[in-house]
């Protein structure tokens, strides 16, 4: 029963029947039973069994296919086991020179899908254990089946042989859907994100003079530039990776000790310090109020770091810019105090109390001679250049 998830339920889907001739161990038909409930096979016949039935051999090795064993049909002679199906398979490991088309368990999987789409009734027979099926018992069916393996070492347990066949019809009634795929955890990195991430990591091997000598500097950057975009990284791998390149440049502890949250839960802090009102109530505020600016900075959502980017590598805007840095007892999400031009981000949805808190810090910085400018996280993520060019356009109006 390991790897069985309990809360899915089982396919019931109409197959061939399953029919062993004169089983000799229990624990053989159990193993068989327990390989057709793998492939959704359900219908299992029994041709005078060597040890009787019901045997309880056969339900302890059937692990749980217990749907299977307890409607076990029961035959004394194979010709009444056989006597309602109109298309009859047998598997052999031995030619047994009768004129009859050959079949791999591939093929007759596909041409016992069409039968029983079609209406017709279709099973496949199974032979003893020690000898397998007779000339006459083989002579019974319409095809066929043998499997393509070492010809030198050709004997398959029973169960192996249900097994395979069962394998075979089930990948072609399901068409081979798995069940399950790798979790899309994070969307795909954007090209800005990973420029962002890049930029970082040169400037930081930069200064421990690692692209060196500098005739293969340009042919280094290359190659790491390769690395990181052949591994078509997520949103979240880069947030990752960033995490990591600041923690070794600033020899910081992991995130146990002040590491770096995703975009969602940088978002939702900022929207939680709002609602506590930062730290205006907290004794000993100004250094309270420069650690926040760290734990900010440490932590930007998808958008601040657009914008970031943006800000340092765009000339109209390089160098003059500060990210979450406090102006007295406020902290903007960008400041320029050359310009004295505060840049709010505004999410999709705030709360009252986020909506509230951006409002005090505008009439706060105003009543500074602070200007401020609020700029949609939507706007930024789908039209950076156009708030740019406003962005320009609000500094130019006070020159």
């Amino acid at each position: 029963m390991s790897g069985t998830d309990k809360t899915k339920s089982g396919l019931s889907i109409d197959g061939p029947v399953v029919i062993l001739v004169e089983p000799q161990l229990g624990e053989n038909i159990g193993m068989a039973a327990r390989a057709m409930g793998n492939f959704a096979l359900a219908e299992l016949r029994l041709v005078n069994p060597r040890d009787g039935w019901p045997n309880i051999a056969a339900q302890r090795a059937a692990a749980g296919a217990d749907h299977i064993i307890e409607k076990v049909a029961l035959f004394a002679t194979l010709e009444e086991a056989v006597a309602d199906l109109d298309l009859l398979f047998a598997t052999t490991a031995r030619a047994h020179d009768q004129a009859k088309p050959v079949m791999s368990p591939e093929a007759a999987a596909q041409e016992i899908r069409g039968h029983v789409t079609g209406g017709g009734r279709a099973g496949i027979l199974f032979g003893r254990e020690r000898a397998g099926l007779t000339n006459e018992e083989v002579a019974r069916a319409n095809r066929i089946i043998t499997y393509p393996v070492n010809p030198g070492f050709a004997s398959l347990n029973l169960a192996q042989a249900v097994l395979l066949m069962g394998y075979e019809w089930f990948k072609l009634a399901t068409s081979g859907a798995l069940p399950f795929a790798m979790p899309e955890r994070s969307e795909r990195a954007s090209q800005e994100q990973m420029e962002a991430f890049f930029e970082t990591l040169v400037r930081e091997l930069d200064r421990v003079e690692f692209l060196r000598p500098a005739e293969k500097r340009d042919t280094m950057l290359v190659n790491l530039r390769n690395i990181f975009f052949r591994m078509e990284p997520t949103k979240q791998d880069m947030h990752t990776l960033h995490g990591v390149i600041t923690a070794i440049a600033e020899g910081k502890k992991g995130p146990a000790k002040g590491g770096v949250l995703d975009s969602e839960q940088a978002t939702r802090l900022r929207a939680l310090l709002a609602e506590q009102g930062q730290v205006a109530s907290l004794p000993d505020s100004s250094g309270s109020l420069r650690g926040l600016a760290r734990l900010l900075r440490r932590n930007p959502t998808d958008a601040e770091r657009m914008l970031w980017h943006a800000l340092t590598r765009d000339r109209r805007f390089a160098g003059q810019f500060k990210r979450q840095t406090p102006v007295g007892r406020q902290i903007p999400d960008f400041v320029s105090f050359v310009h004295r031009l505060a840049i709010e981000l505004v999410n999709k949805e705030e709360s009252e109390a986020v909506v509230a808190d951006r409002a005090a810090r505008r009439a706060w910085l105003e009543s500074r001679d602070y200007r401020v400018a609020d700029i949609k996280v939507a706007d930024i993520e789908t039209d950076l250049e156009t708030e740019l060019a406003r962005l320009q356009a609000i500094i130019a109006e006070a020159k």
